[in-house]
């Protein structure tokens, strides 16, 4: 079997990370696998295919900004990229994020219909059903269960400076992305799913695979964290998101270190130095880290993980904790709640800091130690990545027959 995944990104950041994890079940089941990817280097795939170049993106970029088109630029380099994936004639085309200013969405799916192949299309979140947005959970819109119009998050990715394009989009999206024969969707969440259904995508298959990590890499580690940050008495209540902005929370970190007490302290990983800098001392600002040992290290040292994401899909970031036996308190945000439970942590009202600060006291009371075996039994059972992404082999071959 040949099977072509596409995403905006190979091997790095979570999606492209998916993407080679997938590519390396295939490879290590005898088939053959190739990821085509629009923007930054390739990793972990000798058979990556560059779609377009970094002016390609750029122009793409503009189109976007000026004229609110985000998926309609890259007309020459998709229609290059077309004529390989021709050539190259895969059994099974798994597409991802096909945003992210590298590839034309009305030349691509035109391709899908007229070859016929069975596609696989994994939703990393909403911008696939929305005439804009990829989140809308944070402004409350629900224009994309109808017809979207003036939208609020104009500005917001893929952001436009000038002209408002939503209600066009949308309907642009409708025609284009309906109609694939034997298309299947696939999202890491039930949330998501659940969303799904409501839109124009409700005429296809939805199947629910959760993201997975590498539970050889995330478990219990040993480490001189506390040691380095001078912490060995204190009670760690960590974050991590690869950009911290006002959508994953960050001014909630701000907030609570407003009322944590003596013995407390909040450990941020993944700020900008700016960010850094512009901390109250009893919250330890890291940068972005591409180490994963040192991630590894700083979950497990910590008493607590906090997500206060606003919206999210499914965030990996719960996972990790939880496989390095740390337990969780999130946001009923999205996905985000989906992993979490009463035997590994909580789920709080969104926004609401004295609830948030109260089930960390009562995790403090119980100690870590109360939850760190749960956290790590639950993580093992439900998300190892080799047992998780075995899934999209499974649909492969479902849906090939």
């Amino acid at each position: 079997m040949k099977v072509l995944q596409i995403n905006s990104v190979c091997g790095i950041g979570s999606t492209g990370r998916i993407a080679t994890d997938i590519h390396n079940i295939l490879i290590e089941n005898g088939h053959e696998s190739y990821i085509a990817y629009g923007r930054d280097e390739a990793r972990g795939c000798d058979t990556s295919i560059r779609i377009g170049s970094k002016f390609d993106n750029y122009m793409h970029v503009v189109k976007t900004r000026l004229f609110d088109k985000h998926g309609f630029g890259s007309r020459k380099a998709t229609a290059e990229f077309l004529n390989k994936v021709e050539k190259l004639n895969p059994d099974i085309i798994h597409l991802h994020n096909i945003h992210g200013y590298y590839i034309n969405i009305e030349l691509l799916f035109k391709y899908l219909k007229k070859a016929n192949k069975p596609v696989v299309w994994t939703l990393h979140d909403c911008w696939a059903f929305t005439g804009h947005c990829a989140y809308f959970d944070y402004v409350g819109c629900d224009k994309w269960k109808t017809i979207c119009y003036s939208c609020p998050q104009k500005k917001g990715y893929p952001s436009s400076i000038l002209l408002d394009n939503s209600k066009n989009n949308y309907n642009k999206k409708k025609e284009i992305f309906t109609g694939v024969k034997n298309m299947t969707i696939v999202t890491p969440s039930n949330w998501l799913a659940g969303l799904v259904k409501q839109s124009f995508l409700e005429e296809y298959p939805v199947k629910v695979i959760n993201n997975g990590i590498d539970l050889e890499v995330f478990k219990p580690t040993a480490s001189n964290f506390r040691k380095k940050y001078n912490l060995e008495n204190k009670f760690i209540i960590l974050g991590v998101a690869s950009v911290w902005e006002h959508r994953k929370g960050y001014k909630y970190f701000i907030e609570l270190s407003k009322k944590i007490k003596k013995d407390e302290v909040i450990v941020m990983v993944g700020l900008t130095e700016k960010q850094k800098n512009k901390l109250p001392n009893n919250i330890i600002g890291i940068t972005r880290t591409n180490n994963v040992r040192e991630l590894v290290e700083i979950y497990s040292a910590a008493d607590v993980f906090i997500n206060p994401t606003l919206e999210d899909n499914f965030p990996t970031t719960n996972l990790e904790a939880l496989a390095c036996g740390t337990p969780v308190i999130t946001f009923n945000t999205g996905g985000s709640k989906e992993s979490v439970d009463e035997n590994c942590g909580f789920v709080v009202q969104k926004g609401n800091i004295d609830e948030l600060i109260y089930t960390i006291r009562k995790i403090k009371g119980q100690s870590k130690s109360s939850y760190s075996r749960q956290c790590v039994e639950k993580a093992k059972a439900l998300y190892n990545k080799k047992d998780n992404f075995k899934k999209y082999l499974e649909l492969y071959f479902q849906i090939k027959k």
